[in-house]
């Protein structure tokens, strides 16, 4: 993130020996020793007394987060804990604003006590935090600083309070009216290229061709970004540009593919959404994203009539796993369920589609595919309609896409035949479906009611 052999971290060196131990103390490399804990408090008060004036408070927090990158995953986690327990609210001065409040006789006094009861319900960490700006790159130090906290958080409710006011921060300076849309073309820098290899979290990108093709002039890639972090993307959406709704992903990416024309398009396709900072989890853009490039993608390309996804159903096999195990009737009639045994050859129905799973390559088997097509169909369709978190859709995906006003389209046998595919999916993957004039009141009904909008394609599924 930042060069650590920078001269301004030559300058460091003799705080870093205080807080990590001298010749008399002992320290592992990048660890805080007891006495540099105490230091490391005396520094956060200096930063939030702005000793000095501000101008000196902000060079000291800048100070605090060049060392905090130079702490090893022990010593990070004890500087959190230090900034959840001992830089929170003060309570004693909560109870005495609230005791003023109470007491306030005139409306002037009221209000001045108002104002002080707000100031004191802010967390002190939370001015600290703020000052972490004066880092040359202190938005992304935070966000990445939050990276770190977040798998902790999850199991400690102390840190959990940390994590909390730092989304919020995190959530102000992210709003979607700060972000910058863009598109990225493979004109742009090695090293943002890189980072998109690196952040693609649907469809591994394997080389620098597959990128080339994913960026090619039949494909488009568009992604927010913060004008404080100008060269890291936040989350970015790939679209391709063909006739008639995509059905298989493979085909989709394939690099030998003859490359079309977008102006002959009908179709823009969304088959990879990723959110590149882990920072960020729980900062939506996604739902903007998909609106933002669908204006873009209409104003360029007015004979673009389609704009549906080519989607995962990464919670599908886990789900089928515990259905298999339950007790119970099995949700397939005795036709499929003799298919399932000859194509197997194991007595019962959920032991076949067990087994036949397990190959690796049962997709390339003709009578495992007959035996499997109409039961894991059906069964997404299930998924996908019923499985449910309370109201919501028990998938992420189709919650994300539910959420925004799709409609669940169609699902594709053997859309995604890779190894992710067929372990997360069984190889399927699914059409969502956002037709412009329906948006508003499909969201509505989801979010409102948890009431999913499906076609009759999908729904005929359930029959089957």
């Amino acid at each position: 993130m930042l060069d650590r052999e920078s001269f301004f971290d030559r300058t460091l060196a003799p705080l870093r020996r205080a807080l990590f131990g001298g010749a008399g103390e002992r320290t592992a490399a990048g660890e805080l020793s007891d006495s540099g804990v105490e230091k490391l408090k005396e520094r956060i008060e200096a930063c939030l007394d702005q000793r000095g004036g501000e101008v000196s408070s902000r060079a000291r927090a800048a100070e605090l987060g060049h060392l905090y990158l130079g702490l090893g995953a022990e010593a990070r986690q004890r500087f959190l804990r230090l900034l959840a327990e001992d830089y929170g609210i003060d309570r004693p001065r909560v109870d005495t604003a609230i005791t003023a409040l109470q007491g306030a006789k005139t409306a002037d006094e009221e209000r001045r006590a108002e104002r002080n009861l707000r100031a004191t319900l802010v967390p002190r960490r939370f001015n600290l935090l703020t000052q972490f700006n004066a880092l040359p790159q202190g938005v992304k130090f935070l966000v990445d600083l939050r990276a770190d906290l977040l798998p902790l958080a999850r199991e400690d409710q102390v840190l959990a309070a940390l994590d909390g006011d730092l989304r919020e921060l995190l959530r102000s300076w992210f709003d979607i009216g700060f972000l910058d849309l863009r598109r990225i073309t493979w004109d742009e820098s090695a090293a943002l290229l890189e980072k998109l290899m690196a952040y693609e979290a649907v469809h591994e990108i394997r080389s620098w061709d597959d990128l080339r093709n994913r960026l090619d002039s039949d494909r488009r890639c568009f992604a927010f970004f913060h004008p404080r972090m100008p060269d890291e993307p936040l989350i970015f959406v790939e679209v391709a540009l063909v006739s008639g709704m995509a059905d298989n992903v493979q085909v989709l990416l394939d690099e030998h593919a003859p490359e079309g024309d977008p102006r002959r398009a009908d179709s823009a396709i969304f088959y990879s959404i990723s959110n590149a900072q882990a920072g960020l989890a729980g900062i939506s853009f996604g739902d903007f994203l998909i609106k933002r490039v669908v204006d873009e993608l209409r104003g360029e390309l007015p004979n673009l009539k389609t704009f549906a996804t080519l989607s995962p159903l990464p919670g599908f096999r886990r789900w089928l796993q515990t259905l298999l195990e339950a007790d119970g009737d099995r949700p397939w009639g005795e036709t499929e369920e003799r298919r399932l045994v000859e194509a197997a050859g194991i007595d019962g129905g959920a032991a076949a589609l067990r087994a036949l799973l397990a190959r690796a390559d049962w997709y390339q088997d003709q009578g495992a595919q007959d035996a499997l097509q109409p039961v894991l169909t059906s069964l997404a369709a299930r998924y996908l309609l019923h499985g449910r978190r309370g109201q919501r859709a028990l998938d992420p995906v189709a919650h994300f896409h539910l959420s925004n006003g799709a409609r669940l389209e169609r699902v594709n046998w053997l859309g995604d035949t890779s190894p992710n595919g067929l372990e997360q999916s069984a190889g399927l993957m699914v059409n969502y479906l956002y037709k412009l004039g329906d948006i508003e009141q499909n969201h509505e009904a989801y979010r409102g009611r948890g009431k999913i909008s499906a076609s009759a394609q999908v729904r005929r599924l359930l029959k089957g």
